[in-house]
């Protein structure tokens, strides 16, 4: 329950992340950003992933929560790929597979 709960942590800083990207995709003019949904969109999913991860570190060792936080990159990964037409490269899917291994020992411990 605690892992699935992380994994949601993970993919709402991902889409808070994503939306961000996607308000500075107009004129970067102070008031445009103001004006523009994505912004507000973004942080909204920051907070909530912020929450999330409150109330897991008083369910879960710190050494623990923190390094799960890196599975925020996997979504990013696939949300840039499918909606910002970014490339994965061998590079990044070693990378990825190198912090799914490193969660995975984490959680075994």
């Amino acid at each position: 329950m605690l892992i699935g709960i992380a994994l949601l942590m993970t993919f709402l800083g991902s889409l808070g992340a994503f939306f961000l990207k996607k308000s500075t995709g107009g004129s970067l003019g102070l008031r445009a950003l103001l004006c523009n949904r994505f912004l507000y969109l973004g942080g909204v999913f920051y907070v909530a992933g912020a929450l999330l991860n409150i109330a897991l570190l008083h369910r879960m060792e710190y050494s623990v929560i923190y390094p799960m936080t890196a599975i925020t990159y996997i979504w990013t990964l696939v949300l840039s790929a499918l909606f910002l037409q970014e490339k994965i490269t061998l590079r990044k899917l070693l990378g990825v597979a190198f912090i799914v291994f490193g969660v995975f020992l984490l959680t075994r411990g």
